[in-house]
């Protein structure tokens, strides 16, 4: 696949980029040298390939589901200026 400057403006346009006709070949040569590394991926054999997400394997870690002393409503509503029923009472903002 190969980008020309018609093209690059066209993108360049729908983006909202001002580009000038100087940087529209500057970036016509970017785009294809870019393009041109995407077309030799898909030529790279990867049947039997397992999908991964890390080049190293890495187990999640991940914390234990224990229940905990809970019930600290009061504490953390004690230092609060108003408060009802373990609630934080804040004054009416919108009418």
């Amino acid at each position: 696949m190969s980008v020309d400057i018609t093209t690059v403006k066209r993108v360049a346009h729908l983006a909202r980029i001002a580009v000038t006709d100087e940087d529209a070949e500057r970036m016509t040569g970017e785009l294809n040298t870019i393009l041109g590394f995407v077309e030799q991926l898909n030529e790279v054999e990867v049947s039997g390939v397992e999908p991964m997400t890390s080049v190293t394997p890495l187990a999640m870690k991940k914390r234990e589901d224990v229940v905990t002393d809970g019930n600290k409503a009061a504490d953390i509503v004690a230092n609060s200026p108003s408060t009802e029923e373990n609630f934080f009472l804040v004054p009416k903002v919108v009418e």
